[in-house]
């Protein structure tokens, strides 16, 4: 159970239910960390709106590219809502079970291309503590991606780590969004540790 309960609109809260019947037109549910963060109205306000600039209008990076990178930084951080939910909308995307499957050890796995392991690397750079991106992997990724799509890409990890460890401190758990199809787990792997953490500790 969460440790903040979720948010119940009261009498004309146009913002909160606008954006609780948004989120069950697209997913069937409210959403418990938007119902949680709904607390707080304008922070509600920013979350929604950097969500929907995420979601509907960033579209210069393909969805399997930011899907693996977020699953992958939520995998590390061991969010089971982020993991769930995540684990649903790769599977919309097109992403293989198979490719779910592999994602804890994708270095040693078949199922993913020199693209998809440069993302990989990034998001698992990016969610160390502290972050520790090389110049030499930014360089490989500057190769590959134009600034338009490195921010864009760099944007959605770094969004998945502020989702996780919210999620994660509050006690936000797993919906049921990824039932009855592979839900990705999370992996325990110390983020303080560079040397761990770039040996995809198992």
């Amino acid at each position: 159970m969460s440790r903040v309960a979720g948010y119940r609109p009261r009498r004309l809260d146009l913002l909160r239910r606008a954006t609780f019947r948004s989120a069950r037109r697209m997913y069937g549910s409210s959403l418990e960390p938007t119902r949680i963060v709904a607390h707080h109205k304008p922070l509600l306000l920013g979350y929604s709106a950097v969500a929907l600039a995420q979601n509907r209008f960033s579209r210069s990076v393909p969805v399997r590219l930011k899907e693996l990178g977020m699953l992958r930084a939520a995998q590390l951080m061991g969010c089971e809502w982020c993991l769930d939910f995540g684990s649903r909308l790769a599977a919309d995307a097109g992403v293989p079970e198979e490719d779910l499957r592999a994602l804890a050890v994708w270095r040693s796995s078949e199922r993913f291309d020199d693209v998809d392991r440069l993302v990989l690397e990034y998001a698992e750079a990016m969610t160390r503590t502290p972050v520790a991106v090389p110049e030499e992997l930014v360089a490989g990724l500057r190769e590959r991606f134009d600034s338009r799509q490195l921010v864009e890409l760099t944007m959605s990890i770094a969004l998945e780590n502020l989702y996780s460890r919210f999620n994660w401190a509050l006690g936000i758990e797993s919906e049921g969004f990824s039932e009855g199809t592979y839900c990705v787990r999370p992996e325990t792997a110390d983020l303080s540790n560079p040397l761990e953490a770039v040996s995809g500790a198992r």
